[in-house]
């Protein structure tokens, strides 16, 4: 027998009652598959409850106790059975903190936060916060922006009781530092506006190079450079300028005679790591030093210094006017924390502004330097003069030195000869009567006429005289050879006196 026929022959109240047993096991099965929630791995399930639990407490946003609303309660990973017609599941992705940000949480329930807080207070066990069942029960969490930050990472959160905000971590880069200023803590009466680390306010030590999980609206973080920092005030960029380089307009300043010129200063200066805090307390961060401080302060002192002297001495004075400049920086802006280590001035005034002014002067001194050279020129001449006078009387003067040692040789060779004529005579007149004596005494030995012979000979003999007789002498006496040897000598002496005359 076929089910047709069993069908057929079924009563009518048979078949009605299956009718509606089957729609009832339809039903159920519907609603019991369409009740059925998965909560995949990496999902969080928020449910919503919507009867049978009883109305919220008033000013609560999530049940803790079954009541009626958003449960506290979220659904972890894995199939659950929540009846369709009771609850509302709302299956979202896990909360994900990217590496190099931090989470800001913002709970939508809790308790008030006490008086005059405006974030609740740092849990010392973030992970226990995140259960809504507990931050809202046990916990006794407050209502409004944590202190607590989440670190990266992926957290399953009721996003209907914590609003997490992604913000980039605080990441102090190499040649800054970072100066907080914290809205929370302790309320201190302080020196320079600087507390200690800790207390509300701007803190009086930096933050150096490094990475802080820091909650970047209840601690207010100021990049400060400790690099230096080159501003140009200057029309054009010079060559070279780059990294740190801050283009400003050129410095106007009016002299005391009146002429206004631009005037091209380049200024460097630094923010140590200790002055730091110190200057974003009292003027802010790098843009406002320089806009706010620096260049104030460089465009009044150069303008100051300016019109206490004339033009054309504040162009002569350079160095002078970049020393007192550079001085008063220093000790202006050292009030604020920030140390000057140079202040150079380039061109002063252009053709327009000093044109005049610089060719009046640029004449004046040719006229000026022409005359020097004229007078130089005289001077050399009288020089020269001077000198070709002092030359001749140096000639003069080395010949009368020369006329004056001549006479003086002179006069000594004139006693030189006269001593040496005067020992001659001496000389002679002593051999003459020594000669004579000897004479004397040999003629009293050997006679007159034998001396006299002896006398001939020894002149014939030094003399080399011819003794060949030119004279013949006759008699008997024995003085006639003598006399003829000594005419013979005599007529060869007076040869000998003849030639010599000749020659």
């Amino acid at each position: 027998m076929d089910t047709i026929t069993i069908w057929e022959r079924m009563p009518l109240k048979a078949k009605v009652t299956l009718i509606l047993i089957a729609v009832v096991l339809v039903t159920l099965f519907i609603v019991i598959v369409t009740s059925i929630v998965k909560i995949d791995g990496d999902e969080v399930g928020i449910v919503e409850k919507k009867l049978f639990g009883g109305n919220l407490p008033e000013g609560k946003v999530l049940a803790v106790d079954g009541e009626n609303g958003v449960q506290a309660q979220i659904l972890a990973p894995g199939w659950h059975v929540k009846w369709k017609w009771q609850y509302n599941v709302i299956q979202i992705k896990m909360i994900e903190i990217k590496e190099g940000f931090i989470g800001l949480i913002q709970a939508a329930d809790g308790r008030s936060l006490p008086a005059g807080a405006i974030y609740a207070p740092e849990w010392t066990e973030p992970e226990k916060m995140l259960s809504a069942e507990y931050f809202l029960g046990e916990g006794k969490g407050f209502k409004g922006p944590q202190l607590s930050v989440l670190s990266p990472g992926r957290y399953r959160v009721n996003t209907k009781l914590f609003i997490i905000t992604s913000v980039p971590i605080t990441n102090v880069m190499v040649g800054t530092v970072v100066v907080i200023k914290s809205n929370v803590g302790e309320t201190v009466d302080s020196k320079e506006r600087l507390v200690e680390v800790g207390q509300k306010g701007v803190w009086n030590k930096p933050k150096t190079e490094g990475k802080y999980r820091l909650h970047t609206q209840a601690y207010e973080a100021t990049p400060i450079s400790i690099r230096q920092v080159k501003v140009s005030y200057t029309a054009e960029k010079e060559q070279g300028e780059g990294r740190g380089y801050q283009p400003m307009r050129p410095i106007t300043v009016r002299s005391k005679d009146g002429f206004t010129f631009p005037v091209d200063v380049r200024m460097t200066y630094k923010i140590s790591s200790e002055d730091a805090p110190r200057v974003v307390a009292t003027v802010g961060d790098d843009a406002l030093v320089l806009t706010k401080l620096v260049t104030p302060a460089v465009r009044a002192i150069f303008r100051n210094n300016a019109e206490k002297v004339k033009a054309l001495e504040y162009v002569q004075n350079r160095s002078k006017q970049e020393s007192q400049s550079t001085s008063m920086l220093k000790e202006e802006l050292a009030k604020y924390g920030v140390t000057v280590l140079a202040v150079r001035i380039g061109d002063i005034g252009n053709e327009e502004t000093l044109g005049t002014l610089l060719k009046t002067q640029t004449d004046r001194e040719i006229a000026l330097q022409e005359q020097a050279t004229f007078e130089e020129q005289q001077r050399a001449a009288e020089k020269q003069k001077e000198l070709t006078k002092t030359k001749q009387e140096a000639e003069e003067e080395k010949r009368l030195a020369t006329a004056r040692y001549n006479v003086q040789i002179a006069g000594e060779d004139k006693q030189r000869k006269i001593i040496g004529a005067e020992a001659n005579a001496e000389q002679i007149t002593l051999t003459a009567t020594a000669k004579a004596l000897a004479y004397k005494k040999v003629s009293e030995v050997i006679g007159p006429d034998n001396a006299a012979l002896i006398e001939i000979m020894k002149i014939v003999s030094e003399s080399n005289i011819r003794i060949t007789p030119d004279v013949m002498v006759g008699g008997s006496s024995g003085s006639g050879m003598t006399d003829a040897l000594m005419g013979t000598v005599l007529m060869d002496m007076l040869k000998k006196k003849t030639a010599s005359g000749k020659k």
